[in-house]
C-alpha cells in the first residue's frame, strides 16, 4: 500500500484553534443513480435544491463509491481504504475495533460528531463496531443494515437508548401502509439534523447524514406522492414480500417483508423529491445561522440504481448516460453523483471531471480540518481540486473495485481470473465497444493493478 504525503493546514501554520476549524457536512443517498438528479440530466423527478446546490457549488462527473453495494460502499467512506484493503467487502459485514474512521480523526482534532441515517454496518450499541465506538458523540438512526429499508419503524436508535414511534405498529391495511398515518423515518432523521447543528453551531462539527431513500422498500407520505400520480403514468404494482423477512427488527410487521406498491414510479420520483427538499432545509439553516462560508457540504450516494420495488430504471433514465445499475462493476453500478457546496471557497457553477472515489473523502476532510492523514489509507485528498487549485491535485494511479480497474481514461472489467473487458471511458462512456482484443498489451498492464491493490 501507498504512504500518502501528509497534508498540511488549510489556511497557514500555526494550525488553527478548534473553534475555527470548517465544518463538514457529508450528506449520501442510498441507491440513487448517477442520472437521478436534474443536475445530471433527470427529466421526469423534480430535484430543485440539490440542482441549485451543484449551481451554488462543484458538480462532479467522475466520482465512484467503493462498491456496488452498500456496507462495503460505506467502510470506504469512513475509512479512506478501497477494498483491497477494506475490512468489510459485503453487505451485513461490521467495521473491526482497529479501523481507524474520518470521525475518530476530527474528534480528536477537536470537532463535535453526530452520525444520523443508516450506518449500514450493522454495530448495536456498545460493539466496537458501532457509530459511537467508531468517533460519533451522537447517534441516531438505524443500526441494522437491511431493517433500515422500512420506512416506518417502531424505534430508533438514539446513542443506547430506543426512540419509540408505537404509531408505526401495525400500519399495514392490505399489504399497504394507512394512508396519512405513521411517523416517516426520513423525517425523523431531518429533523434531529437540524436540532443538532442548531445544539452545535459554534462548531467545529462534522455531520454524516447518510440517508435512507431512495431504496426499497418504496413508501412516502402522501403530500409527496400526490404530484407524480397526477402526472398519469403508466404503473405495475409490486408484489408484498420483497425485502427483509423473519423475525427481529425494527417491528412485527417486517416479519411480511416489503409492502406492497400500488405506484412505484410516483413513489420513487416523490422519495427522491423529498429528500432534495430536507436538503434544501439543511442548507437553508447553514445560511440562516450564517454557516455556510465555513462550513464544506458533499452530498453523494451509495452505489448505482436499482429496481428493487418495482421501479423502472429505463423510464426514469437513472443510469443517465452509463451502462449498468447496482451490482454490476459497469460504471451505472459505481460511478455516482457527487456535489460539494462551501460558499466563499468553492466557484459557484463549476463542473469537475476529476476521477476520486469515496476512500478519498478521509484524507479531504482531514486536509479540511488541517490534521495529518494516517499512512496506511489509500485515499488522495480532492480538497485543491475543491478549491479550483487543480494544478496542485494529485492524481491516483489507478481506482479499484473487487471486479474493475480505473486508469486514466480506461476502464477495464474483470470475468474471473483471466477474462478481461477494456473500455475507452472517454470515447464510450457506456462501455458497449470492448477493446481488449485489439489491446492485448494494455490488458497485460493493467491486470497487474488487481494484484497491487490487495498487497
Amino acid at each position: 500500500m501507498k504512504t500518502p504525503l501528509l497534508f498540511i493546514c488549510l489556511l497557514a501554520a500555526p494550525p488553527l484553534p478548534a473553534r475555527d476549524k470548517p465544518n463538514i457536512v457529508f450528506i449520501l443517498a442510498d441507491d440513487l443513480g448517477y442520472g437521478d438528479l436534474g443536475c445530471y440530466g433527470q427529466e421526469k423527478i423534480k430535484t430543485p435544491r440539490l440542482d441549485q446546490m451543484a449551481r451554488e457549488g462543484l458538480r462532479y462527473t467522475s466520482h465512484y463509491s467503493g462498491h456496488n453495494i452498500c456496507s462495503p460502499s460505506r467502510c470506504a467512506l469512513m475509512t479512506g481504504k478501497h477494498m483491497g484493503h477494506a475490512s468489510v467487502t459485503g453487505n451485513g459485514g461490521r467495521l473491526r475495533a482497529g479501523d481507524v474512521t474520518v470521525a475518530m480523526l476530527l474528534k480528536k482534532a477537536g470537532y463535535r460528531t453526530c452520525m444520523i441515517g443508516k450506518w449500514g454496518l450493522v454495530g448495536r450499541p456498545g460493539h466496537p463496531g458501532s457509530p459511537n465506538q467508531k468517533g460519533f458523540d451522537r447517534f441516531f438512526g438505524f443500526d441494522n443494515q437491511g431493517f433500515a429499508h422500512f420506512y416506518y419503524p417502531e424505534y430508533l436508535w438514539r446513542n443506547d437508548q430506543k426512540v419509540l414511534y408505537p404509531k408505526n405498529h401495525e400500519l399495514r391495511v392490505n399489504g399497504e401502509y394507512k394512508k396519512g398515518a405513521g411517523t416517516y423515518s426520513h423525517d425523523q432523521l431531518t429533523s434531529e439534523a437540524i436540532d443538532w447543528i442548531r445544539a452545535n453551531k459554534e462548531g467545529p462539527f462534522f455531520l454524516y447524514l447518510p440517508y435512507c431513500i431512495p431504496h426499497a422498500e418504496l413508501t412516502v407520505p402522501e403530500d409527496s406522492l400526490a404530484p407524480y400520480l397526477k402526472l398519469g403514468w403508466k404503473e405495475k404494482p409490486k408484489v408484498v414480500g420483497m425485502g427483509n423477512t423473519g423475525g427481529g427488527g425494527y417491528g412485527s410487521q417486517y416479519k411480511k417483508g416489503y409492502c406492497g406498491q400500488s405506484h412505484p414510479l410516483a413513489t420513487y420520483a416523490g422519495m427522491i423529491s423529498r429528500m432534495d427538499r430536507s436538503i434544501g432545509k439543511i442548507l437553508d439553516l447553514l445560511d440562516e445561522l450564517k454557516l455556510s462560508e465555513n462550513t464544506l457540504v458533499i452530498f453523494s450516494s451509495d452505489n448505482g440504481p436499482s429496481s428493487e420495488g418495482g421501479q423502472s430504471l429505463k423510464f426514469f433514465n437513472s443510469s443517465g448516460p452509463l451502462s449498468g445499475a447496482k451490482r454490476t462493476w459497469r460504471e451505472g453500478g459505481i460511478r455516482v453523483p457527487m456535489i460539494a457546496r462551501w460558499k466563499g471557497k468553492i466557484k459557484p457553477g463549476r463542473t469537475s471531471d476529476h476521477p476520486s472515489a469515496f476512500w478519498d473523502f478521509l484524507p479531504t476532510a482531514c486536509e479540511v480540518a488541517g490534521i495529518e492523514v494516517p499512512a496506511d489509507i489509500d485515499g488522495i485528498s480532492y480538497l485543491p481540486d475543491l478549491l479550483g487549485k487543480t494544478e496542485k491535485q494529485k492524481r491516483h494511479e489507478y481506482l479499484y473495485w473487487p471486479g474493475a480497474i480505473r486508469v486514466g481514461r480506461w476502464k477495464m472489467l474483470r470475468f474471473g481470473r483471466d477474462r478481461f473487458a477494456l473500455f475507452d471511458l472517454q470515447e464510450d462512456i457506456a462501455e458497449k465497444i470492448n477493446l481488449a482484443p485489439k489491446n492485448p498489451e494494455l490488458v497485460s498492464r493493467f491486470r497487474k493493478y488487481f494484484d497491487m491493490a490487495r498487497k
